[in-house]
Formats: C-alpha cells, structure tokens, sequence
C-alpha cells in the first residue's frame, strides 16, 4: 500500500505571516491538531501543531513553526511512512509532489486504514518500545 491510497488530501495549510490566534481558530475550527505551512508560492516552508502554539512564544505562525519537515511522497510505502511516524515522534508528515503538498498523513489516517481492514496492523517496533520490551524482560 502506498501513501497516496491513505492521504488526506483538500489540507488544510497556514501562512508564516498568520497570526498564532488565526492559526489556533484555523486548528480548532477544522478540528486538526497541527497544519503544513505554505508560502505565498504555495511551498512547503514548515509545519506546526498545537504543542507549538501551546509550548513556544511568538505573535506569527512564523515564530512558532519548525522549519525542519519531514516529508513523503505519494509512492512512499504506508509501511515506511509508518516507521517513520513512529522512529521520529511525529503526528503527522506532508505528501509532496511536483513541488507541491497533495496531502496529509496522521497517526489517526493510518489508525482508520487499520480499522477499515485495508491495511495489516505494521510490524514497526520504534526504540521506546524495544527499550520497554527490555526492561520488562
């Protein structure tokens, strides 16, 4: 199964130049815990979530944004998307193509794929676990 078959595609993105209030009615409003931020070319130039909103101090998307963002594309495999996810601590990664954001995968994308038995339960055993598997042998 590849990224594109459990992407949410129509994203819902933000600019660096919102203000954090219009972001968190942007986040509350579309019932999202965290958004790509797009420049006024439509790239890619960051992502933020709530934890950024609630834990960093800035007036813009801009100054509470991570800049660093990890990416898929469309033919990435679910499963190296998953061990991604999982082996980075992160909620959600942006598809791209062409240049563009075409969509969106979260932990809940592939928890419903899970749900609806169109993908097997992924055999990703990320650090913390194998240190949880450790500890408890």
């Amino acid at each position: 199964m590849q990224a594109r078959e459990i992407m949410t595609t129509g994203v819902i993105a933000v600019s660096p130049d919102d203000t954090v209030q219009q972001l968190a009615r942007v986040l509350t409003d579309g019932g999202i815990s965290g958004a790509p931020v797009l420049n006024e070319e439509g790239a890619l130039v960051g992502i933020v979530s709530e934890a950024d909103v609630i834990s960093k101090r800035g007036s813009h998307v801009r100054d509470v944004m991570q800049t660093s963002v990890i990416t898929v594309t469309e033919e990435t495999p679910v499963e190296q998307v998953c061990l991604t996810m999982s082996s980075r601590n992160i909620n959600r990664v942006p598809v791209v193509g062409e240049g563009t954001v075409t969509g969106i995968i979260t932990r809940a994308d592939v928890v419903r794929a899970i749900a609806h038995g169109s993908l097997d339960q992924p055999a990703i055993v990320g650090s913390q676990e194998l240190a949880a598997h450790d500890g408890a042998s």
